[in-house]
């Protein structure tokens, strides 16, 4: 069998098995999940002796085993235990599994498209598949099973207030669909991506976190100040226009890091107004000042920012994504406090985590691999160093207090702020240490994960504490 039929194949029963998602508006959860268990079981003992292997890449037949064809039915049974309640999230991700990231490869094998510029690998053809194809499936497979819930259930707090909820109104069922776009994009572009995680993983994790914010979103709160909104859009855009000229005359950024953070600060200002986008500012000047201390030993040891201290697109991307993403759950759900502490601890993360990252490179004295403490070069991944830790946490104290004083956050939630920024910078060491060193993520990836980690622990603890 040549690769592409055999791919094609293998691809086929990847979409054909999300035709067992409908089966979700009839059964319990705890029937799917005995589904889902005994489908990972027939996968793991039974599938390739019945195909004769046909299912198996070339890499994989000497070992008879096929990691993403058991992480299938696994990463199923994970979201059928994350959203029992809310069966119809669970559909939409296998939806979003079985014909988004199916239909991705189908065309891409098939179709001839550019490729896409952040990964020659992938082609545009599959990206565009993958976000039509999920959006659709997403969108059905949610009405479809939500409405047997209704049926059975009188109340709707099972099934959300939100956009989840069941009616004839087209504005609701318009935001559905949008929900789904969005959802089925990020997904598209994490599976885009080349990160070295398993597609059966990356998808339902990215596609899934959006599906679930999507449903505290109030679309009446984004209405009331809907005109608020649009009249700083203009100030965001004039403000990060005069910035992004400074920060590229003064080589702190490329041209494509100037035209990226135009984008995500205008954004950020848009929805987390002056005092929002404030903590942006402060982490770029952080960022900015340690990145220029000590650059010429950096570059002696081959360990400096690359172009001479601009930085990028990819740079901005992964320090702002966060922050903008928290700001507009801040303004369009009933918790605006919990999500503006993620807010600020993304952006404390991500100061926390460049600072220390920078002094210690250029006045660490000893560096240590935080997985088991030998001495490593500066710059080695995972590396720590009592000075570069110390100078992080004070620009996560230093981008707290700054929140607190314009009463962005309370005193309390700064203390929760702070600490969470510092977590967020050490975990993202370790994860340095192991996933960039086995290349399964670059380094803008590792950042963007670590800023998501700082927020959501900010957010689980203000929510702890305070409600």
């Amino acid at each position: 069998m040549s690769r592409v039929r055999g791919e094609l194949w293998r691809k086929a029963v990847h979409i054909s098995m999300g035709g067992f998602a409908l089966l979700f508006r009839w059964i319990t959860p705890w029937q799917a999940a005995i589904l889902a268990i005994t489908a990972l079981l027939f996968n793991l003992f039974v599938l390739h002796r019945l195909t004769r292997r046909a299912l198996l890449r070339e890499n994989e037949r000497g070992s008879g085993y096929s990691l993403g064809i058991v992480l299938y039915p696994a990463v199923v049974l994970v979201s059928i235990g994350v959203f029992r309640e809310r069966m119809e999230l669970a559909a939409a991700v296998w939806g979003f599994l079985a014909f988004g990231d199916g239909m991705a490869t189908v065309a891409g094998v098939l179709a001839k498209g550019g490729k896409l510029p952040w990964n020659p690998e992938k082609s545009w053809a599959g990206f565009l598949a993958f976000v039509f194809n999920g959006t659709a499936a997403a969108a059905f497979l949610i009405r479809w099973t939500q409405h047997a819930v209704v049926d059975t259930t009188p109340a709707m707090e099972s099934v959300g207030m939100s956009f989840l909820a069941v009616g004839g109104d087209a504005q609701e069922f318009m935001f559905l669909v949008g929900a789904c776009f969005v959802a089925a994009l990020a997904a598209a572009f994490a599976e885009s991506l080349s990160t070295g995680i398993d597609d059966n993983i990356l998808v339902p994790l990215v596609g899934g976190g959006f599906l679930y914010a999507a449903t505290l979103v109030q679309p009446v709160l984004l209405d009331a100040r809907a005109d608020e909104l649009l009249g700083a859009v203009g100030w965001g855009a004039l403000i990060n226009a005069v910035l992004a000229g400074l920060a590229y005359a003064a080589r702190s950024v490329s041209v494509s890091g100037a035209l990226g953070g135009f984008v995500l600060g205008t954004a950020l200002y848009t929805l987390g107004g002056w005092r929002g986008f404030l903590m942006l500012f402060v982490f770029f000047v952080l960022g900015t000042l340690t990145t220029k201390l000590g650059y010429r030993r950096k570059e002696t040891l081959g360990i400096a920012q690359e172009k001479g201290g601009r930085r990028g697109v990819k740079n901005a991307v992964a320090n702002t994504l966060t922050g903008v993403l928290f700001a507009f759950l801040a303004v369009s759900t009933a918790s605006p406090e919990i999500f503006t502490a993620a807010l600020v601890a993304a952006f404390a993360t991500a100061a926390c985590d460049t600072v220390s990252s920078e002094v210690g490179q250029a006045y660490g004295r000893t560096h240590l691999l935080i997985t088991n403490f030998r001495r490593v070069p500066a710059g080695t991944d995972g590396a720590v160093s009592l000075e570069g830790t110390l100078a992080g946490l004070g620009a996560s104290l230093v981008l707290a207090g700054i929140a607190w004083q314009v009463e962005l956050v309370t005193l309390p939630v700064a203390g929760i702020v702070a600490a969470a920024g510092f977590a967020g910078a050490t975990i993202e060491s370790y994860l340095g240490a192991i996933v960039e060193k086995l290349d399964m993520l670059d380094n803008e990836l590792v950042n963007f994960a670590n800023t998501m980690i700082g927020a959501l622990i900010a957010l689980v603890a203000t929510r702890a504490l305070f409600g």
